[in-house]
């Protein structure tokens, strides 16, 4: 009996815009093998390149891990690679599970302290025995700044590739980088080009570059010309997954072609509904996700706010973020911005 072709899915977003989170709703689902960001490998090993000359790399590596080809980290890694030395391999319940890792079953939720304890000893190989044995392939990335570049991935026949676009409120976005500055260097000189990143209007100019692509990846994705686009496109927004998580999650799953069982469920419902901060990079404990998704009105002085509307206002508009006039319609927290 032949067996279906493999879902490949790529979460596409850009840094501080809640994609691990939404990572970790396709990482704990039974049926998936995800990857968080595995072209962080290329990137740190090319960082003298720009985003633009990396795109191509990026996507090879994004390619050759939907088609669970893991060779293709021979050349960013070590020949005596671990399956730890893997960026954030601990993520992926996938890798915390058989084949992979013997200590947890397939169908538990598993969290990334309890794995990176228990998992890290295994050999490479088990990423890509681990990834064969999966219906879905699902990969977070926050290094594409251009739906084109994924067209020759779109029309492979090798591949059954969804896109999940997933964008956040400037400002917000604008706010957690303030927090995370040190952590992001790099990727921002990739990004943006160091002489651009310096100053104070370093940070505005780093948001104009991420709004600009994040309009021209959803022109290109929300009009579905070409026609490979059609129905393999999804927009979502931070902000709805945090108003409505299990309806948003739905709605990403039936898009997936994947079912959404009673246990997640109650984890999306949980993790959402907590009472952290969600202060530390990466970390994806439970939290109230809806405050924290709004912080940024309390913090963010109205002037930074301006600079980011100015920079990002076309994006903005074309999403559907209300811009704020005024202090007193910031802080006015009965005052919806959606």
């Amino acid at each position: 009996e032949e067996k279906p072709s493999p879902v490949h899915i790529l979460i596409l977003s850009s840094w501080r815009s809640g994609s691990s989170f939404t990572g970790q709703i396709f990482s704990q689902h039974p049926s998936v093998f995800y990857l968080m960001e595995p072209a962080w490998h290329v990137w740190v090993n090319m960082y003298q390149n720009s985003a633009k000359v990396l795109h191509m790399a990026v996507r090879d590596l994004v390619r050759s891990v939907f088609l669970c080809d893991m060779s293709v980290f021979d050349a960013y890694m070590s020949s005596q690679k671990k399956k730890s030395d893997l960026f954030q391999w601990e993520t992926s319940r996938a890798l915390c599970s058989p084949p992979a890792c013997d200590s947890f079953s397939r169908s538990d939720i598993i969290s990334a302290g309890n794995c990176k304890t228990i998992c890290g000893k295994y050999p490479f190989s088990k990423v890509e025995e681990a990834c064969k044995t999966y219906s879905h392939v699902a990969v977070k990335e926050v290094r594409f700044f251009d739906l084109k570049v994924l067209y020759p991935l779109l029309t492979d026949p090798s591949l059954n590739l969804k896109i999940i676009h997933l964008v956040r409120d400037p400002r917000a976005v604008f706010k957690s980088r303030e927090n995370t500055v040190a952590e992001l260097k790099r990727d921002t000189n990739i990004l943006v080009g160091s002489q651009r990143t310096k100053g104070e209007m370093g940070p505005y100019n780093t948001m104009q570059v991420i709004c600009k692509s994040h309009l021209e990846i959803y022109k290109a994705g929300s009009q579905a010309i070409p026609s490979f686009l059609k129905d393999r496109y999804l927009l979502v927004r931070y902000e709805d997954i945090v108003r409505d998580p299990l309806a948003k999650a739905a709605q990403m799953y039936r898009f997936a072609e994947l079912h959404f069982t009673p246990e997640l469920q109650k984890w999306v419902h949980n993790i959402t509904h907590g009472k952290g901060q969600g202060a530390r990079t990466f970390d994806i404990g439970s939290r109230d996700a809806l405050r924290v998704s709004q912080a940024w009105r309390k913090t963010l002085p109205f002037q930074k706010i301006e600079k980011v509307q100015n920079m990002c206002k076309d994006a903005m508009d074309m999403l559907g973020y209300r811009l704020v006039q005024s202090e007193e319609e910031q802080k006015d927290m009965s005052l919806d911005l959606l």
